[in-house]
């Protein structure tokens, strides 16, 4: 009989894991969505990176809590890192291999993620209404 752990993570593949996050944005109709294919670049953080921005700070937060929520519940995945929920400007959620970025878009301007990592093969999804 094979007993699973609590703490042990489910084994899903990054393109798995980036299929998730997609659709959790979606759920929450987050907007703008990209997906930033940084495998080939040197120096890069992580292997992708997802961007996308919510109309509002109570969007920004819903998204980045939807995104944690379904990947725990889903996936049995937790992030390694979680930070700018307190003002919900750009929130980031770090899964290692995958870095969300959720941006109100005003930060989004601002920083301009897209431009600082131009490389990149990037993805762009539809808009949900």
């Amino acid at each position: 009989m094979n007993i699973k752990k609590e703490t042990e993570t489910d084994k899903i593949s990054v393109e798995e894991l980036n299929d998730l996050i997609i659709d959790s944005i979606q759920d929450i109709k987050g907007k703008n969505i990209i997906k930033m294919d940084l495998r080939h670049l040197e120096d890069a953080p992580s292997d992708f990176f997802i961007i996308c921005e919510g109309e509002s700070t109570v969007q920004v937060k819903s998204i980045a809590d939807n995104v944690y929520m379904r990947l725990k519940n889903e996936a049995n995945n937790l992030a390694a890192h979680f930070e700018g929920a307190d003002t919900s400007q750009w929130v980031l959620v770090d899964y290692f291999n995958t870095v969300l970025h959720v941006f109100h878009p005003e930060a989004r301007e601002f920083y301009q993620l897209e431009e600082l990592w131009s490389d990149g093969i990037i993805t762009e999804y539809e808009n949900l209404d």
